[in-house]
C-alpha cells in the first residue's frame, strides 16, 4: 500500500506542475498588450531639430521685422513670413503680429514641444531699398538659390548696409517732392522754389528733433507750425510778386507731412479683417493729424495777429498747358517721393510713370467729366492699385514703392490746409466739414489701391493661405515730420529680445 502511493505521488505532482504552467501561460498571455488596432495618430508634420527650427523662426522674425518697419500690409508680412517658413521646410506655422511686436509659432506634434520666438518692434523706417533686398532675398530662397544660412547671411548685410545715398539726397527728395506739389496746384516757379526751401528746412529741424527723441504729435506739430511760419515771413518780407499764391506752399507742405500716415496700411487693415491693428492705426492718424492740425493753427493765428493771412485760393487752374503741368509734376512728385524713400535709380521711372498716370485720371475725371474730388480720387487710387500689382509679376520694383510713390498726387494737402484755414477763421462748423472732405479723399484713396492690389494678387489655393492669428499688423511709416530711416533702431535685436518659449 504504501509502495503504491509512493509511485502516485510523482505523478499527482507533475500533473499540478502542468496545470501551474498553463495557468501562467493563459494569465501571461492576458495581461501582455497586443499590437493596436488603431494606428497612432501624430499630430504635425515631422521637422528638424531644435537649432534648425530656431534658426528658421529666427530668419522669418528679422524678415517680418524689416517689412514691419517698413509699413507693408499685414496680409502681406503675415503671407511673406509663413511662405519663407514653408520653404525652409516648417509648414506649420502660426503668426501673429500685434502693431509693435511679432510672434511666431512652429507645431512639432506630440514626439515634440512647440517653438515660440517674439520680437518687438519699436522703430519706424523708411528704406525702400532695404525692403527690396529683403524681398530679393526671400524669392531667393523659395526658389532653392540660398539656404537658411545663406540667408541669414544676407539679411545681416542689408541691415548693417547703410542707406544707398547720403541724408541729403532724402533731404532733396521731399523738398523737390513740396516743389513738384506746389507746380501740380497751380503754383508759379516763386512759389515751388519757396515751398522747396522751407521743406528742406523743416525736413532738418524734423531730423534734429528725432535724434532728441521728441514725440511724433509734437514733430507734426512743430512741422505745420513751421510751414506756415515761414510762409508768413516770405509775406512779410514782401518776396512774392503778385499774383503769387502763398497757400499753395503751406498746402505743399502739409501734403509732405501728410505722405508720413499709414492712411493706405490702416484701410487695408481693416479689409483683410485685421481689426484690432486698424483701430490702433486709426488712433495713431487721428493723433498725428491733431499735432499737424495744431501747427497750422497756431502759425495762422500768429498771422492774423501781424495782418497776414495765407487765404486759401480758389479753384484750381483748368487750361491744357496747366493740365499738362500739373501731369509732370505728379510724375517728379512720385520719383521725388520714391528717392526721400531710399528706393532704387531703377524704380524711380517707375514711379514718376505711375504718379503721372494717377494724376492724369484724376484730372480727366474732375476737370473733364466733372466727377467730385472723392470718387475720382478712388478711381485713379484703383489704378495705382493695379500698377502695383501687375509691376509685381513683371518687375523686381517692389509694390510699395508704386503704391506709396503713386498716391502722393493725390494727398489731400490743399483740402486739409483749406479746413484747417477754416477751422481758425471761419468757425468749426464750416472746417469739419472740409476736414471731413479731405477724410473722404484719403479713404477712397486707401480703398481704390487696396482693390487695384486685391484683383491683381496672385490667387492662393485654400491650403496656402496664411493661418495668422487676427491681430496682425504692421507699424506705419508715420512719425514726426518726413520720416528719418537715420534715426531707427537698428533691426539686429540684442540677445534677449526673442526668446523661445
Amino acid at each position: 500500500m504504501t509502495a503504491i502511493v509512493a509511485e502516485d505521488t510523482p505523478a499527482v505532482d507533475r500533473f499540478a506542475r502542468r496545470l501551474r504552467g498553463a495557468l501562467r501561460r493563459d494569465a501571461k498571455r492576458l495581461l501582455t498588450p497586443g499590437p493596436s488596432t488603431v494606428p497612432m495618430l501624430m499630430l504635425g508634420p515631422q521637422v528638424p531639430d531644435d537649432a534648425t527650427v530656431q534658426q528658421v523662426l529666427d530668419l522669418c522674425m528679422r524678415i517680418g521685422e524689416i517689412e514691419l518697419s517698413s509699413g507693408e500690409s499685414v496680409d502681406e508680412v503675415t503671407a511673406t513670413m509663413l511662405r519663407l517658413a514653408n520653404a525652409a521646410g516648417l509648414p506649420a506655422v502660426d503668426v501673429d503680429i500685434t502693431f509693435t511686436s511679432i510672434t511666431i509659432c512652429c507645431h512639432r506634434g506630440n514626439a515634440a514641444q512647440p517653438v515660440t520666438s517674439m520680437r518687438l518692434v519699436r522703430y519706424r523706417t523708411l528704406d525702400l531699398s532695404r525692403l527690396s533686398e529683403t524681398e530679393r532675398i526671400v524669392k531667393d530662397l523659395e526658389a532653392g538659390k540660398l539656404d537658411v544660412r545663406a540667408a541669414s547671411a544676407q539679411v545681416s548685410e542689408v541691415v548693417r548696409t547703410p542707406h544707398p545715398y547720403p541724408r541729403w539726397i532724402a533731404t532733396v527728395g521731399w523738398a523737390g517732392l513740396a516743389a513738384s506739389i506746389a507746380l501740380l496746384l497751380g503754383g508759379g516757379p516763386v512759389t515751388a522754389v519757396a515751398a522747396f526751401v522751407s521743406t528742406a528746412v523743416i525736413d532738418r529741424i524734423g531730423r534734429m528733433l528725432s535724434r532728441w527723441g521728441v514725440a511724433a504729435f509734437f514733430q507734426q506739430a512743430v512741422g505745420g507750425f513751421l510751414v506756415t511760419a515761414s510762409t508768413i515771413g516770405l509775406i512779410q518780407l514782401g518776396l512774392f510778386p503778385p499774383g503769387t499764391r502763398p497757400s499753395f506752399i503751406v498746402a505743399a507742405g502739409i501734403t509732405v507731412l501728410l505722405s508720413g500716415l499709414s492712411v493706405v496700411s490702416t484701410v487695408q487693415d481693416a479689409l483683410t479683417g485685421y481689426y484690432l491693428t486698424a483701430a490702433a492705426r486709426i488712433v495713431e492718424i487721428a493723433l498725428l493729424s491733431a499735432g499737424l492740425l495744431t501747427g497750422v493753427v497756431i502759425g495762422l493765428q500768429i498771422g492774423f495777429n501781424f495782418d497776414v493771412p495765407i487765404e486759401v485760393s480758389g479753384d484750381l487752374p483748368s487750361s491744357v498747358g496747366q493740365f499738362g503741368l500739373s501731369v509732370m509734376a505728379g510724375a517728379t512728385s512720385a520719383a521725388f517721393y520714391a528717392l526721400a524713400g531710399y528706393s532704387p535709380l531703377r524704380s524711380l521711372p517707375i514711379a514718376g510713370l505711375v504718379g503721372a498716370a494717377s494724376w492724369m485720371v484724376y484730372g480727366v475725371m474732375t476737370q473733364v467729366l466733372g466727377v467730385g474730388a472723392i470718387p475720382s480720387t478712388g478711381v485713379a487710387a484703383l489704378v495705382v492699385g493695379l500698377a502695383a500689382g501687375m509691376l509685381r509679376r513683371g518687375t523686381d520694383t517692389p509694390p510699395m514703392v508704386v503704391t506709396l510713390a503713386g498716391v502722393t498726387p493725390l494727398l489731400p494737402g490743399l483740402a486739409a490746409y483749406r479746413g484747417f484755414y477754416q477751422l481758425a477763421v471761419e468757425g468749426v462748423s464750416e472746417g469739419l466739414v472740409t476736414v471731413t472732405i479731405a477724410l473722404g479723399i484719403g479713404l477712397a484713396l486707401a480703398a481704390g489701391v487696396a482693390l487695384g492690389q486685391f484683383v491683381t494678387r496672385p490667387q492662393r489655393r485654400p491650403e496656402e493661405k496664411p493661418a495668422a492669428s487676427e491681430s496682425t499688423t504692421p507699424p506705419s511709416t508715420s512719425g514726426g515730420f518726413m520720416q528719418d530711416p537715420d534715426t531707427e533702431a537698428p533691426a539686429e535685436v540684442p540677445a534677449g529680445s526673442a526668446e523661445p518659449k
